[in-house]
């Protein structure tokens, strides 16, 4: 098995589905099975800094004047019309130059099957077409909107615009047929494979979930002494600070149960949003500069260590994203023995069930706000249900997600798509 791993980025400080092809290079290079990395360069350093020694086993693409272009005309548009729009460019022309390196690669060293993680949307076309060789791609998780009650805070403009891609997506995936001619599909869910481009309906899909967490980083905390009354249960957001994440909502939820339960709120993270974010903690009165009782704390970016340091003396996690496909902030959360709070609507309501956490219902800005509160004050007064929540999402995610076990389930399906080449 010689594997090429194909992506437009490989990062831990990216975030988001940007780990995913990283991850499946570290375990594949950890068990010695020959793998190869094709990136852009934007994240060189970084992978040399992890990896000294596999120059020649990670190839870069260069950051061309397109590229560079591109990224400038993005940063001025709504991220998720940057992201199908200039941001789909600019993946296109990083698929044209790995084209020909993973051409020269299949010659040099014997590649066998290449594997495309992501970008993870079931509707965005691949280059990855007549090399020769198997291609696996995917997980892809998609076929998201806002639930139906908060439909009306993607504006007009962004509507269309994604109606428009969505409704050019078959035509883009005939033009453009690596997800045509893939050896298999892997989708994370049902709503995912409904979502593909109807050119796709007769290529063969698996379902996997595509997150995944590394238990070497994500460790279960230690058990935590018997919360006293005076004692401060500490919630943690961690994500970025942008609308659809409803960080808004969070605050004001955090000041209505600040009255009835003695908590804290650390929010990790940096985006668009946080000033306004910030502002509106202030004018409820509980902004702080540091992690006080009633207060919330702005911590900005961290690295995932770090990430993982907050989580080791918090008592819970908090998403109340309402465009959330995946959510490995809740993995890596129920990892650590936390429990969760989070919106029931995309990847969460796959990952949590009332054993692990609280889901709360989207049903509207007023009722999700009191009902977010409800389950803070639920889980901040009773320590014993937290440990049992945490006990439940630990067992979870090393029966399920340890990246681990998405690897041996990855390498049968290598496996298999070469045997049947």
């Amino acid at each position: 098995m010689r594997v090429l791993i194909v992506a437009e980025h490989a990062s831990a400080k990216f975030g988001g589905e940007a780990v995913l092809p990283l991850h499946y290079y570290r375990v594949l290079r950890k068990r010695n099975i020959p793998v190869w990395l094709v990136v852009h360069e934007r994240t060189k350093q970084e992978l040399l800094t992890l990896y000294p020694n596999d120059q020649d086993r990670i190839r870069f693409v260069p950051d061309t004047k397109l590229h560079r272009f591109l990224w400038n005309v993005g940063t001025k548009l709504p991220d998720r019309i940057s992201n199908f729009t200039v941001g789909f460019l600019m993946r296109v022309a990083s698929q044209i130059i790995q084209r020909r390196l993973i051409k020269q690669l299949i010659k040099e060293v014997g590649i066998n099957v290449v594997h495309q993680p992501m970008p993870v949307s079931p509707k965005e076309p691949s280059l990855l077409f007549n090399l020769g060789v198997p291609v696996v791609i995917g997980p892809m998780n998609g076929g998201m909107d806002y639930p139906p009650a908060f439909r009306r805070l993607q504006n007009k403009f962004e509507t269309a615009a994604m109606a428009l891609g969505r409704s050019f997506s078959s035509t883009l995936n005939t033009f453009l047929p690596g997800k045509k001619n893939a050896a298999v599909l892997l989708v994370a869910n049902e709503r995912t494979r409904l979502a593909l481009p109807a050119c796709l309906k007769d290529v063969k899909t698996q379902i996997l979930v595509e997150n995944g967490v590394d238990l070497s980083l994500w460790k279960d905390a230690a058990v935590k002494p018997e919360t006293k009354p005076d004692q401060v249960v500490r919630f943690v957001y961690m994500g970025r600070l942008v609308d659809w994440k409803a960080v808004d909502i969070l605050i004001t939820a955090f000041a209505i149960a600040s009255k009835s339960a003695n908590i804290a709120l650390s929010i990790i993270g940096d985006g668009d949003q946080r000033a306004a974010l910030e502002q509106q903690a202030r004018g409820l009165g509980v902004w702080a500069e540091g992690t006080e009782a009633g207060k919330i704390f702005f911590v900005g970016w961290k690295a995932q260590a770090e990430c993982a340091q907050y989580l080791q003396s918090s008592d819970g996690l908090v998403l109340t994203s309402l465009m959330e496909c995946g959510g490995a902030v809740v993995l890596e959360a129920m990892a650590m023995g936390l429990p969760v709070v989070a919106t029931n609507w995309g990847g969460p309501a796959d990952y949590i069930d009332a054993r692990c956490g609280v889901l709360v219902q989207p049903t509207g800005r007023e009722a999700f706000t009191r009902d977010v509160a409800d389950a803070l004050v639920q889980l901040a007064s009773n320590a014993e249900l937290r440990k049992t929540m945490g006990r439940a999402g630990r067992s979870r995610i090393e029966k399920e997600f340890d990246w681990e076990i998405k690897v041996d389930q990855m390498v049968q399906i290598y496996t298999r798509e070469v045997q049947a080449a």
